[in-house]
This record gives C-alpha cells, structure tokens and sequence, in this order.
C-alpha cells in the first residue's frame, strides 16, 4: 500500500476541516484536552475571519495552531489544504452538498480521511474514488461517530470473539439502541436533503431501498433477506417492545460494507437489524407506537414543501445544537444480539457517556483521526473507501475503551 504523503512531506498531521461549525468546534476542544503532544494540528473553514473568531473560543493549547482558508468549491484551495496534512477531518455538511469534492482532494493526494455522515447516497458517490485511494494509499472512512461507530465496531468484535472461540459466522444481530441526548441543525440538514432528494429522484429511492447499497460487489451479496429498516413496533421474546430506531438505514449498511471488504468474514448470510428498546409492559407498547408514529409523521412533514418555513423556525439553526449541560447529561447503550452458525448466542454492549450525536460522537472522530495519524503501523493493511471497522478496527476500539467507552463481548449460552 502506498504511504500517504511519500511524495513530500505534510505541514501538519491533522487538519479539522468546518471548525466554525458546531461540531467542529467540539472535535477541536476535544483533540486541544486530549491529542498528544507533538501533534501538528491545523483548523480550516471557508473564512479566515470565522476561523479565527471560532478560535479564540477553544482552549489554550488550540489558539497556537495555524488558521487554514478552503472552500469545496475552490479545487485549488482545497487540494492546498489535504497536501498539507497526513489525516482530514471534515464536519463540513451536508455531505451530500459540499463533501464529494473534499473526498476525491484527499483520495488524490493520499490524505487520509475522516467524516460523520450518516447520509447513504453520500458514501455511495463517494466509492467512485475507491480506485484512486488505494493507489494512492488514502483511508477515506465514514461514518466516524455515532453514525456508525457503535454498530459497525460492535459488530466486529462480535465476530471476533466469536472468531476466537470457533463458534463460527455470525448468522444473525439485532442491535437494540437506547440514549439520550438532542439535536444539531447540522443533522436536521442532512436528513432534510436526502428527504427531498428522494422525492425528486427514483434512483435515489431505489439506493436507500437497497439493503446492499455500499456493497463492494453487489452482485455477489446473499440473497437472504435482510430486516426492514422501519419495522412496525413489536415485542422481543424477552418482553421488551422495540421501534425503528432513526439510524438503521445508514448503520446497517455500513455494517454490511464491512462484512463485504473483508470478504464476508462475519458470515457469508448474515442478516443484521436495528431497533430502540422501549422498556416491557403497556407502557413499553405505548412508546413504541408513539416513536413509530412520529417518525412517519417527522419524515412526512419534512417531505412538504410548505411546511419548510415553519420547520426552520421549529427545528435548530445551521451552526447549533445541544447546550452544554444537555451534551454532558446524555448517553448512549447498544445492546447488540447475536446467533452464530453453530448456535452459540453473544450479547455485545457498547456505551459511553455524553450525548451520542456530540459529546459522545466527538469522541469517536476524535480517536478515529489521532488513530490515522499515530498509529499506522498497526492499522489494517487496507486503503480506499472503508468503514471504521475496515479502516482502524480494533485499534479503534482500544482507543474508545481507553477514552471511557464500553466495548464488552459476552457469550449467552
């Protein structure tokens, strides 16, 4: 594979590309606490005044680093920008707007890179520079917070634990989310334009349809029928009422993508899910119905054009979120539930502190991108357009483990 920037050396190890966004300022207060020392670190916007006045607002440590101008609709300014570094982290969305650009810059440059989307038509316009990344030896990895950390590195550690005790391929998962935290006006965006692209175009409709829409090799996949991303509301054997949980369709394809590059070694026919748990009883049947309601009522309205003016004075602006005291009182817990070939059953936890989508979420792409940049001589020996199980695996998770996150693996009998 080859070495990312062999052809001259990088100005800065790392690059936080949106740091005037609300993400990305916390991506940079969380690498300004916890990034060792040495790490050449680099913040970059469109606006070198917003950049600038985004700075002053960090802790010490990060007020020293350089202020980088680029814009993805400037080729040249943002091709200055990923030849300056080994690792990008981009909070810049919707991707699906102003992201393929930053993508192809750095699969040709050999930068690697580090996204949060959870947008499915995205990732898959972003495969198009495959080819280009591995010759070039860039780690192009989506996906780097709670979409779709949790599920995908649970699922790898799933497997090799299951690996290690030769139990066999995984047959079947089931993940169950619970959490609590709020929301970005950033992830109201995203959502909104892959709403409105579907309703525009069949061919994006038949894309987010697709339970193998990432796969590397479509036509090779299992004809087993994968679970329904928004099933009805129903009731799990041990009594708990379960509802479609908002990020099955992003996460559970990303779990199949990694299933699929690393030549379907969870098992050739597995059939993976999602859902929230909502606790057992009448009132467990009660709030699945009411999630399963209002997710079908949200995706409704947001589909309406008219209802446009009144969402934008409903929901949150671009560049906020969650205040503080709401980011540090959340959490998250994934219970991941798994049958291997030869019967054996696991149960997989993943947790951690803070809200998921940021507090927790800044975490993940934190570590995901000290983890590009510092540990490469222990990453897999893999390039091109990759999940977080197929990019960092199990470096990754030694990593959340170390920061304060829980990834334990147990066998049910």
């Amino acid at each position: 594979m080859t070495t990312p920037g062999s052809a001259a050396p990088r100005e800065h190890d790392l690059v936080i590309y949106g740091v005037t966004g609300f993400v990305g300022a916390l991506v940079a207060e969380y690498l300004a606490h916890h990034a060792p020392s040495g790490v050449r670190i680099a913040l970059a916007a469109r606006s070198w005044e917003k950049a600038q006045a985004a700075q002053a607002t960090l802790p010490v440590r990060a007020q020293s680093w350089p202020v980088l101008v680029a814009d993805s609709t400037d080729a040249d300014s943002l091709r200055a920008m990923v030849r300056s570094t080994r690792v990008l982290i981009t909070t810049v969305g919707p991707y699906l707007r102003h992201g393929l650009p930053v993508v192809e810059a750095c699969a040709a440059a050999g930068t690697h890179y580090a996204d949060l989307t959870g947008e499915v038509p995205f990732i898959r316009q972003a495969m198009e520079f495959d080819e280009l990344a591995r010759n070039t030896g860039a780690r192009i990895v989506h996906g780097c917070g709670y979409d779709s950390i949790p599920s995908d590195l649970g699922v790898l550690a799933l497997h090799r634990q299951a690996a290690a005790d030769g139990a066999g391929g995984l047959t079947r998962v089931l993940a169950l989310a619970r959490a609590r935290g709020g929301i970005s006006g950033g992830t109201v965006a995203s959502v909104r334009g892959i709403v409105e692209l579907a309703g525009q175009d069949a061919a994006v409709r038949r894309l987010l349809a697709d339970p193998h829409s990432l796969s590397p090799d479509r036509e090779a996949e299992s004809s087993v029928r994968q679970p329904a991303d928004f099933p009805a509301p129903s009731r799990l054997r041990d009594g708990a009422w379960v509802a479609p949980f908002p990020m099955a369709s992003v996460n559970s394809r990303v779990v199949r993508r990694s299933n699929a590059v690393q030549g379907w070694s969870y098992g050739r026919d597995l059939r993976y899910g999602e859902a929230v748990s909502l606790g057992r009883g009448p009132r467990g049947a009660l709030r699945a119905a009411g999630l399963s309601a209002a997710m079908a009522a949200g995706m409704g309205v947001l589909a309406l054009r008219p209802a446009q003016a009144l969402l934008d004075q409903l929901l949150p602006a671009a560049g906020t979120g969650p205040d503080e005291h709401t980011r540090a009182a959340g959490w998250f817990r994934t219970e991941l539930r798994a049958v291997t070939e030869s019967g054996v059953q696991y149960r997989a936890v993943v947790a951690g502190p803070g809200d998921p989508g940021y507090a927790a979420t800044t975490v993940m792409l934190g570590e995901s991108a000290l983890a590009l940049a510092l540990d490469h001589e222990e990453l897999p020996d893999r390039a091109g357009s990759l999940t977080p199980a197929t990019a960092i695996g199990d470096v990754l998770i030694d990593r959340l483990r170390r920061a304060g996150h829980r990834y334990e693996v147990t066998a049910r009998g």
